[in-house]
């Protein structure tokens, strides 16, 4: 057990250090295209309709009135229930709901695994009526977070492999991203079901990790499931399953970034040094190698080819 706890204490390591690594990137990238694409969930009493305060005249003098309830209400509706999936492409949300919907439970019923495995380390039993009624609730959030999970991936897999569309453009690792949770998953799911139906043996496993201490010999079936577990935890930041990681910035920073661009101020001087940059696009109608200045405030070669 030795060699599987250092494993997890591996891939642990390894998760958080590429997600604070992608924020890092994600928090210090240069200026994005402003999209300033309606309705923006901040706009109070106008995001209903996909109006802005671009309506009123001389809105630049105006104190801007931003509503972050309606925000955070939209960002919820979308990272748990997937509403735009849902508004905009229903088929694909019949899969795609059970299968994120699924994995918030299994992190749900992780974090309560790791809480259960402190109070265990220090002492405390379960053995009461309350303690008892925990458990039940935390294996009903295992088995619930597995099972959505697994139907959720199997349907996607299937979506992609039978709909000659999707798979035009998908790539070879979208299908291995799926396989590899579908193989995490049910594996958990045989295992438990098979040896540890209460699943007492993650907790247990997470309180021999929080104490640093010598793990019980558990049955190598769920010496399995720690390992590929440990393995998908770090593989995770590495594909594009990370976007997780991305959504505030999205949503914060590139679909409802729409602060005004005052002369000298913070935005104006994070879009001169963009367009400082070099252009690099390939193609005979792009002037590589001069900035985006350069090319923007140039009508040379546009001259050239209308002569």
């Amino acid at each position: 057990m030795l060699v599987v706890q250092i494993l997890s204490y591996v891939c642990v390591a390894l998760f958080l250090t590429m997600v604070i690594a992608k924020v890092i990137k994600y928090a210090t990238t240069p200026i994005h295209l402003r999209w300033e694409l309606y309705p923006v969930a901040h706009e109070k009493g106008r995001s209903g309709y996909g109006g802005s305060i671009f309506e009123e005249l001389d809105w630049w003098t105006k104190p801007r009135e931003v509503d972050r309830l309606n925000e955070y209400k939209e960002m919820f509706l979308e990272i748990a229930f997937l509403k735009g999936v849902f508004k905009h492409n229903p088929r694909l949300w019949v899969f795609s709901f059970p299968f994120h919907f699924g994995l918030y439970l299994i992190i749900v019923w992780l974090g309560l695994a790791f809480i259960l495995s402190i109070l265990f380390a220090a002492g405390v039993a379960f053995s009461t009526g309350f303690g008892k009624f925990v458990q039940v609730i935390v294996a009903v959030l295992g088995y619930s977070g597995l099972i959505l999970t697994t139907l959720g991936a199997l349907g996607l897999l299937f979506r992609r492999i039978a709909n000659a569309d999707i798979r035009r453009y998908s790539a070879p690792i979208e299908y291995i991203n799926l396989v590899f949770i579908l193989v995490v998953t049910g594996v958990a799911l045989a295992v438990h079901l098979a040896v540890d139906p209460w699943l007492h043996g993650p907790i247990a496993y997470l309180a021999s990790l929080v104490t640093f201490s010598k793990a019980e010999a558990f049955p190598a079936a769920l010496q399995v499931e720690f390992v590929l577990g440990s393995l998908l935890l770090a593989y995770i930041p590495l594909t594009r399953m990370a976007h997780f990681i991305a959504k505030y910035f999205l949503y914060h920073d590139v679909r409802w970034s729409d602060d005004p661009n005052p002369r000298g101020g913070k935005i104006e001087g994070k879009l001169k040094q963009a367009f400082g940059y070099p252009m690099q696009w390939q193609g005979p109608h792009i002037q590589t190698g001069k900035s985006w200045a350069e090319v923007g405030t140039s009508f040379e070669e546009v001259k050239e080819e209308k002569k």
